[in-house]
């Protein structure tokens, strides 16, 4: 499991364009990235029951409060250009201190897809997270 944390921290240092994706309200930070299935190794896609596939995305959560790993009840949906809209199914991974909420969803086409994510913490409190980002599938 300590690869999982690995590969993910590496694939958020690998992208220069996405240099840090995080939000902040208040102190809580919400870290997010979304990347195709394929990067996964498939021990590890296999460990967190992903499905490695190269029309197959994963959209990772982490949630750190006061700089501690927080749990939250996560939810959303991805959308392509034309509307179609995809609901995100959030399963939590818990890594020692870390904690990720991970989900799969399809896409068919190098295209730009739209995430409308709700982070609820344990008080009560929703955020909502919106961004967007490019999909290729793999050759």
């Amino acid at each position: 499991m300590r690869r999982l944390a690995l590969l993910f921290i590496a694939l958020c240092l690998s992208v220069p364009a996405l240099a840090e994706r995080k939000q902040s309200f208040g102190d809580l930070d919400v870290h997010y990235i979304a990347f195709n299935s394929s990067f996964l190794q498939p021990d590890i896609a296999a460990a967190n029951g992903l499905v490695r596939s190269k029309t197959q995305g994963v959209v990772n959560i982490s949630l750190l409060k006061g700089g501690k790993a927080s749990n939250a009840n996560v939810s959303g949906e991805v959308k392509d250009l034309v509307g179609r809209s995809h609901p995100l199914s959030f399963k939590r991974v818990t890594e020692g201190a870390a904690i990720y909420y991970l989900a799969q969803f399809p896409f068919t086409q190098q295209e730009m897809l739209r995430f409308n994510i709700t982070v609820t913490t344990a008080d009560g409190a929703a955020h909502s997270i919106d961004f967007n980002q490019e999909f290729f599938p793999d050759r």
